[in-house]
């Protein structure tokens, strides 16, 4: 599994934006975009007394609500073939297609097996019942083949799951995204290598 050869972590932050009168402040939304059912979901855990004169205020200004930005932790193998990212609510496992499957292919190899059976050993871990497998490409070949070879590989990667868990309990929600929700530039051959993955992710229930 992963050998932690780059770990990057964002800490926590409780994040006030501060309405001035002529021209409102607004938060920044950071990072690209994600897939349907992967958006931070940490909640403001405190109330701040807007009318509390510690905050020096400019006059007339005002606070508006509060954002928490999750907690997140990535470790990336020293080879970048495989990535975990921790966050207070989720944990997630990209895997390179290259290491998972021949070019242009959707059967899995052995050593792809040894990799998945690692991830199956967290999601035991974790006690988590619901599993999403999400399969992606680069931008190279025509969409549609792109959602179709995306799809493959996600049911590739979750039907080896399935067997190695044998826990009825556990739904998985299986789709291809093809090019979309790329994490790299597409107009490099190293970007589009990251981009080429398979995402397994779960609930976090353990610390």
């Amino acid at each position: 599994m992963i050998t932690a050869s780059r770990i990057a972590l964002t800490a926590a932050a409780l994040l006030f934006v501060v309405n001035l009168p002529a021209t409102p402040a607004v938060a920044d939304d950071t990072g690209p975009s994600e897939p349907p059912g992967t958006e931070p979901s940490a909640a403001a855990p405190v109330k701040v007394d807007p009318t509390d004169p510690d905050l020096k205020l400019p006059e007339g200004a005002t606070l508006a609500e509060a954002k928490v930005l999750d907690i997140k932790s990535v470790v990336e193998d020293q080879s970048g073939d495989e990535r975990r990212e921790d966050t207070n609510a989720d944990v997630t496992f990209a895997l390179q297609a290259e290491v998972l499957f021949d070019k242009d292919s959707a059967k899995l190899g052995a050593e792809a097996k040894a990799r998945i059976a690692g991830i199956a050993e967290e999601i035991r871990k974790q006690n988590a019942t619901q599993v999403r497998v999400f399969g992606f490409t680069d931008n190279l070949g025509s969409s549609a083949h792109g959602d179709t070879l995306s799809r493959q590989r996600a049911n590739a990667v979750q039907a080896v799951l399935d067997q190695d868990l044998n826990a009825p309990s556990i739904t998985f929600d299986v789709r291809g995204y093809g090019e979309q929700y790329p994490i790299a530039d597409n107009s490099t051959e190293a970007g589009r290598k990251k981009n080429r993955r398979v995402e397994v992710s779960f609930p976090r229930t353990r610390q």
